[in-house]
């Protein structure tokens, strides 16, 4: 079965493609290579070419995009590179072909075949070839010693990556993962390609390759660091008439912050994202220019340490998950960063429990925090720990929201449950190090999925010995069903076993989830083709191969 989209779905998904856009008249037919695969074409009167000036956070500690889980590395490097498949940029979802121009996936889901676009050149005028692909795919899949990818689990079904000949590659699963799943895992932005010799040359470790060689819509020129990533048009780039600007200037700004509000205000910027939620009000109701926020791919939460007593008994955290007043925190930072309540599982996904009824029906999430605060009590008590606990480190990283959020929730516990906490603020790096380390009982952070997809989190969160699992939690029943969740293809009994799952996270919280974060961004009108407000998270849709400025 060939996985395209087809025209009408292309067409009616790519609807809501923003101002002075003018979708493509011709799109591809099954099995082509054209070249209009992923494009919104700007009107012939448009003005062509120009700078476009981004403003986001951008200053990445290394460079390579297979080993970082940060947008510092993403906003500055994604236009250098293509994917084998990606969410088209008109809406964010939908997953169109990229360097792969068709596929097919096997009737049993155990195989995945991809045929290559002819012609490719990376950005040194080497050849693309199937041999690229599967090296860049053993090594996300199969990390060497000293590398490690986040992206690693999605690719754990995976057996054989076979090249059939320079332009077929197949990728052959133990097992079946659910299609949309597997899809997703290959259309992710983080998934780059890569040359295989820039590989071998550099150990497989890219991490001091400042501009490795991408076949990517824009090349490298210069880069100062913390200060602006500058790239030029690819002449030679395979889909033909595209990047529409010259250049790009990415500037490195503090996420939320009045200095990225007043360079786009100023028009400094031509696009900002993670405005803070005043410049974006202002940037919406200013005439000439446009702002939307979606939704992104981060819990906000607070992780307790299992291994520290009494956290250990999952009383005592639910007792903590329902003396939350989760509605109250979002509020606390609503001029700093914009929030919106949700559970253990993304609250927008189609399998999770709807917002609307969670926060009217469930204990712990609900705007009168009453019926929550009895059952807490009750929990502690039936713990043995009705007059509380003193003197908890509370782990906190050095960033705004977390340092209102601790103040907020050290305050809540004390008043409801008699829990006495000591906050510890620490630089980001090194709260991940103390967190890792278990030096802490709770701690307060946001971690990030590459996936909405629960069998991505499922794993990384909350799984047993999971990369981002700072709780050290464990609970065999809810890992046993995130494995039945991860191989189950049917939609309908995938759904029934993410509700399953979501009960026993909500009895015996693995963390307790705090927000979960929104991204506001805004423009001038002067920018076209750019339509974030469908988007699912930063991480799959900036390549800025289809935006073009207009006539001034």
């Amino acid at each position: 079965m060939s996985d395209h989209v087809d025209r009408r779905t292309f067409l009616k998904r790519a609807g809501a493609a923003g101002a002075g856009a003018v979708i493509a008249s011709r799109l591809p037919t099954p099995g082509s290579a054209s070249a209009q695969d992923a494009t919104v074409r700007p009107d012939p009167a448009e003005k062509r070419g120009g700078t476009l000036r981004f403003g986001t956070l951008s200053a990445p500690v290394h460079f390579d995009l297979h080993q970082s889980g940060t947008v510092s590395n993403i906003s500055g490097q994604a236009p250098m590179y293509d994917c084998l498949i990606r969410r088209d940029p008109r809406d964010g979802q939908t997953i169109i072909p990229d360097l792969a121009q068709r596929w097919e996936v096997a009737p049993d889901g155990k195989k995945y075949t991809f045929h290559l676009r002819h012609g490719v050149k990376f950005h040194d005028g080497a050849e693309f070839t199937a041999e690229d692909v599967k090296a860049t795919y053993q090594r996300i899949a199969s990390p060497p010693k000293g590398v490690v990818i986040p992206r690693t689990p999605l690719f754990s079904a995976v057996s054989d990556i076979v090249v059939l000949d320079p332009h077929r590659i197949e990728f052959r699963l133990r097992e079946a993962r659910p299609k949309a799943f597997m899809l997703g895992a290959f259309a992710s932005g983080w998934n780059v390609i890569v040359r295989k010799k820039t590989l071998e040359e550099n150990g497989n470790d890219l991490r001091h390759v400042l501009a490795a060689p991408g076949t990517g819509p824009f090349r490298h020129v210069s880069r100062k660091d913390k200060e602006v990533w500058i790239m030029e048009r690819n002449p030679s780039y395979w889909n033909k008439g595209l990047p529409y600007v010259d250049k790009l200037e990415v500037y490195h700004m503090p996420p939320f912050s009045p200095e990225l509000g007043s360079a786009l205000l100023t028009g400094k910027l031509d696009y900002a994202r993670l405005l803070d939620p005043v410049s974006w009000r202002r940037a919406k109701e200013t005439p000439g220019m446009t702002a939307v926020d979606f939704n992104q791919s981060v819990i906000q939460a607070v992780f307790m340490n299992n291994k520290k007593p009494p956290l250990g008994d999952p009383r005592v955290r639910r007792a903590m998950h329902l003396a939350l007043d989760r509605h109250a925190l979002v509020d606390v930072v609503k001029d700093v960063a914009p929030m919106s309540v949700g559970g253990f599982v993304y609250p927008f996904h189609e399998l999770s429990t709807p917002r609307d009824e969670l926060v009217a029906k469930r204990l712990g999430y609900q705007k009168d925090t009453r019926a929550a605060v009895q059952e807490a009590k009750k929990l502690m008590a039936e713990a043995g720990h009705a007059r509380g606990l003193k003197n908890l480190v509370f782990l906190v990283r050095d960033v705004a929201t977390f340092k209102l959020w601790a103040v907020a929730i050290q305050a809540m516990l004390k008043e409801t449950l008699n829990i006495e906490t000591n906050l510890k603020t620490v630089q980001v790096s090194q709260w991940f190090e103390e967190a890792a380390a278990g030096n802490f009982d709770l701690g307060i952070s946001a971690i990030v999925s590459t996936l909405m997809d629960p069998s991505d989190y499922f794993s990384a969160w909350y799984g047993k010995d999971g990369p981002q699992n700072y709780s050290n939690w464990t609970n065999p029943a809810f890992h046993d069903l995130a494995r039945q969740i991860e191989r189950e293809v049917d939609e309908g009994r995938r759904k029934t076993m993410v509700r399953q799952a979501e009960e026993v996270l909500e009895n015996d919280p693995p963390l307790l989830p705090v927000s979960y974060e929104k991204i506001n961004d805004g423009w001038h009108n002067r920018v076209h083709g750019q339509n974030p407000s469908t988007f699912f998270g930063i991480y799959d849709v900036v390549r800025w191969d289809n935006v073009w400025l207009a006539s001034t």
